[in-house]
C-alpha cells in the first residue's frame, strides 16, 4: 500500500482530513514540550522515529519519517482520539514504513543489501551515546571481515539525494572492484559518504610496483593507493572528492572507532589544506592538536603572534613557508620546488628572522612558525 492510499483510507476510517506536513527536529522538540501526551517511546529515546506522535494544537501530529534534521508528519485534526486510536495509527505508520522499506530493498543485490543493513547499523552507533564498537555476528560477512582490511573514506562533492545514492551504488562498486580487488567491501553512509574495504594484498601489490631496491613504508604504500585511488574516480566518475584513508585493521571490531578517525582526518584537511584531496591522519597530528584549542585562546595567541611584523601575511612567504614545511625544512629543495635560486630563499628565511626574531632553519623556531601558520589558516576560514 502506498503513502497516498494509507492515508486516505485513515481519513476514511476517522471522517476527517489528514494534513502532510514537515517540521525540523528543533520545532518537532518545541512540540514535544509543549505537548500533554506524547509517545512513551519518543520520550524515552529523544530520536524521533516513524509512528512517534505528540498532541500540539487541538490535532495529533505523527512522524512519518525522520530524516537526518528533518521530520515528515500528518497532522489529524482532532483533539479527541483516545489512547487506543493513536498507538493503532502508530503501528499502522511502522507497518507501512516497514513494507516500503522491504519494497526498495527487492532490487539489490545480495551484497548490497547486505551493505545496506551494515550502514544502518553503523549510523546508529554513530549517533549513539553509548556505542557498540563491534559488528553484531549477523551483520558479519564471513570470516574475512575479522581479518585486516584497508579503510577509506569517500566524500563526494555534488549532491546526491537517496534515491540517486541507491541507483550508483552497483556502478561504483563495480569501478572500484576493477580498480582496487574484487573482495573490497562498500558501504554507503550519509552525507555524501561512502566507506571502503580493500584487502591488505592492495599493499603487496603497490610494492610489487616498485623496485625492490626501493623499499616503501605502510604510510607512503597507503597514500600511493589513496592518490591512485582518487586520479581514478576524478576521472571515471567524479569532478571532485575527498579521500582519507588509515592503516590496516578489522573492520568487524573497529569499525565505529574507524569511521570517526576517518571522518575527522577529512575535516581537518579541508580546514587546514584547502585545494587537497587526500587526507591523511598521520600528516594531521599538529593539525589535530590545534584545532582543539578554543578559538577564543586561538585568536588571542595569533593577535599577539602577528604583533610581532605582518610578513607572515605576505602571499610569497606564505607559500615560502608551506613548501619548506612540506619539504621537511630543506633548503636546496625547497628553493628547486620555488623554481628560485638558493640565496633568494635564505634572504627571505632571514628576513623573516629579523622581522619576527624567528628562525626557521632552528627545530624550536620552525614548530612556533608553523604553528602560527595554522592558526591563521583556521582562524580566517572563521
Amino acid at each position: 500500500m502506498s503513502k497516498t492510499e494509507w492515508i486516505n483510507a485513515l481519513q476514511t476510517i476517522l471522517n476527517c482530513s489528514i494534513q502532510v506536513s514537515s517540521c525540523s527536529l528543533e520545532q518537532w522538540q518545541n512540540v514535544q514540550a509543549q505537548s500533554d501526551r506524547t509517545s512513551n517511546k519518543a520520550l524515552t529515546t529523544g530520536k524521533p522515529e516513524a509512528g512517534d506522535y505528540a498532541e500540539y494544537e487541538n490535532s495529533a501530529r505523527f512522524v512519518v519519517a525522520a530524516h537526518d534534521e528533518q521530520l515528515d508528519l500528518i497532522v489529524i485534526p482532532r483533539a479527541d482520539l483516545s489512547a487506543t486510536e493513536k498507538e493503532l495509527i502508530s503501528c499502522l505508520i511502522q507497518q507501512a514504513c516497514t513494507e516500503q522499506s522491504l519494497n526498495s530493498n527487492e532490487h539489490l543485490s545480495e551484497t548490497e543489501r547486505a551493505a545496506m543493513q551494515i550502514s544502518e547499523w553503523l549510523l546508529k552507533q554513530l549517533a549513539s551515546v553509548e556505542p557498540a564498537h563491534s559488528l553484531p555476528d549477523h551483520l558479519v560477512m564471513g570470516s574475512r571481515m575479522y581479518a585486516e582490511m584497508i579503510p577509506l573514506l569517500l566524500v563526494m562533492e555534488q549532491s546526491n539525494t537517496s534515491n540517486e545514492l541507491q541507483a550508483t551504488y552497483m556502478d561504483l562498486d563495480k569501478l572500484l572492484r576493477s580498480f582496487l580487488a574484487d573482495d573490497i567491501l562498500l558501504i554507503p553512509l550519509k552525507n555524501k559518504e561512502w566507506l571502503i574495504w580493500g584487502p591488505v594484498s592492495l599493499l603487496r601489490d603497490e610494492e610489487d610496483a616498485y623496485d625492490s631496491d626501493q623499499e616503501e613504508s605502510l604510510e607512503e604504500s597507503l597514500a600511493s593507493i589513496a592518490h591512485g585511488l582518487n586520479e581514478m574516480l576524478v576521472s571515471e566518475w567524479l569532478e571532485d572528492c575527498h579521500l582519507a584513508v588509515a592503516p590496516p585493521i578489522s573492520p568487524a571490531n573497529s569499525m565505529v572507532e574507524t569511521v570517526l578517525l576517518l571522518r575527522e582526518t577529512i575535516n581537518l584537511g579541508r580546514k587546514f589544506h584547502v585545494g587537497t584531496s587526500i587526507h591523511l591522519p598521520w600528516m594531521l597530528q599538529l593539525e589535530r592538536i590545534v584545532n582543539a584549542i578554543p578559538e577564543a585562546q586561538r585568536a588571542k595567541y595569533l593577535e599577539q603572534s602577528l604583533k610581532k611584523g605582518d610578513l607572515f601575511l605576505e602571499a610569497e612567504m606564505l607559500a615560502t613557508l608551506e613548501a619548506f614545511f612540506m619539504l621537511d625544512c630543506n633548503v636546496s629543495e625547497t628553493a628547486k620546488r620555488l623554481y628560485i635560486h638558493r640565496n633568494t630563499l635564505l634572504y627571505r628565511l632571514d628576513k623573516l628572522k629579523q622581522e619576527t626574531g624567528l628562525d626557521v632553519r632552528l627545530f624550536r623556531d620552525a614548530v612556533l612558525v608553523k604553528i602560527i601558520l595554522l592558526l591563521y589558516k583556521v582562524t580566517k576560514r572563521n
